[in-house]
């Protein structure tokens, strides 16, 4: 089942970006951190909506997590693929973007990530989705969409950079769009 289309998704960035900046007091020390992969691509469209209503362009990096997950000995099969952050993280305020928020598991290894490369001043945590069932007590600072969902099912988040389309669905676990 669709949830949210092109135009629902570009709504959602926008208040996404407006969020970041109004929670973060402006952007003078602000950077953004992209989790790979689609998570990256959120906070590409945050950092053009930021640049576009405040004329300043936030410094952007990419968080990979793999090695910070708790199940790589469970037969995960994430790969590492490096951060690529070239600016300091010390004392500045830290928007991590992803696009979905589900058990909190990613948001931890995030943490633990962003750790590794700086003392941040805050860290705050933007999704396009939350569909709840958190397993660890962490929330989103900025939603685009609360999508209740039972652990029978699993959200699909498509962007045109990779997959052709901007949507999001709520599929059966098993189904395929």
């Amino acid at each position: 089942m669709l949830i949210l289309g092109a135009e629902e998704i570009r709504r959602s960035v926008l208040r996404l970006a407006v969020q970041v900046s109004e929670q973060n007091k402006g952007v003078d020390n602000l950077v953004i951190l992209g989790i790979r992969t689609r998570g990256v691509i959120l906070a590409r469209r945050i950092q053009r909506e930021i640049e576009r209503l405040e004329g300043v362009k936030v410094p952007l990096g990419i968080l990979d997590i793999a090695l910070y997950r708790d199940d790589l000995l469970e037969g995960c099969d994430a790969v590492f693929r490096g951060s690529e952050v070239d600016f300091s993280l010390d004392g500045k305020n830290v928007a991590v973007c992803d696009d979905v928020l589900y058990t909190g598991r990613t948001a931890r290894a995030a943490l633990s990530a962003i750790s590794s490369l700086g003392r941040a001043k805050t860290v705050k945590l933007y999704t396009l989705i939350d569909r709840g069932h958190r397993e660890l007590p962490f929330r989103a600072d900025g939603t685009g969409k609360n999508v209740p969902t039972s652990k029978a099912e699993k959200i699909v988040v498509r962007f045109r950079e990779t997959d052709g389309e901007d949507s999001v669905y709520l599929l059966k676990k098993d189904e395929k769009i």
